[in-house]
């Protein structure tokens, strides 16, 4: 079955510094029809201003990952990480038995618009760790690269989840086919642009969850960036 959850659909909440739309159940936004999708439990679309951030604040037993479209977000946290990520950069951050950080947009002038993505780990009460790696646009370009795994393959940053996130660039003729595992989930992301997947048109902040899909097709984008989960059907 594919559902389509098109962007104005999703929770939104806009705290003047902060611009975001949740695609799950998140903080003041509770829909019980969204709440997660297998263990995929958070994607928050957030647009920073600049010289402001996010304080602070704790977390525990989650897999943090954070994608950065525009800007740069500066991130400090309690393991004694101090880094930045830009564009091409994912962050993976498990919160294992406990863990705090902040983030911030350092910059004057620019924001920062990234996606935060929240994965519920198969292993409860792990140390906290922190892994960053950089793929070049030209990875991703007309074809899906893998980015996050449960075993850290091909340079991808590793998940406590038998979880595999890919990214995508597709503009013009690029296209892709795959066979898709019908036992396992599927969701698309598209974080912006436009694209076709299995037939249906989405844009920018649209999303595709297929539960028994058996291929995933992709065309006719026009300035795609797409995230592609692929995830078991029980958290």
């Amino acid at each position: 079955m594919i559902q389509i959850r098109r962007s104005q659909e999703r929770g939104h909440a806009d705290h003047g510094w902060l611009n975001s739309f949740h695609s799950f159940s998140f903080a003041d936004y509770y829909d019980p029809a969204h709440v997660s999708f297998g263990p995929l439990r958070v994607i928050n679309e957030d647009r920073v201003k600049p010289g402001t951030g996010f304080g602070t604040h704790g977390h525990r037993d989650m897999e943090i990952v954070s994608y950065v479209l525009e800007g740069a977000l500066a991130h400090k946290d309690s393991m004694g990480t101090g880094s930045t990520i830009r564009p091409g950069d994912v962050q993976r951050m498990s919160a294992g038995r406990g863990v705090t950080h902040s983030e911030f947009n350092a910059s004057p002038t620019s924001p920062v618009h990234f996606l935060q993505i929240w994965i519920l780990p198969n292993v409860l009460g792990t140390p906290p760790g922190y892994e960053q790696q950089h793929f070049p646009e030209a990875e991703k370009r007309g074809r899906l690269r893998l980015i996050a795994s449960p075993d850290g393959a091909h340079g991808s940053v590793k998940l406590q989840q038998d979880a595999r996130v890919h990214a995508g660039l597709f503009d013009g003729a690029e296209s892709l086919q795959m066979a898709w595992n019908p036992q396992r989930l599927l969701y698309v992301h598209v974080a912006r642009g436009s694209i076709s997947v299995n037939g249906h048109a989405l844009l920018a902040g649209d999303a595709l969850q297929a539960t028994d899909a058996a291929e995933l097709r992709m065309s006719a984008g026009s300035g795609a960036e797409v995230l592609v989960f692929d995830l078991p059907a029980a958290a």
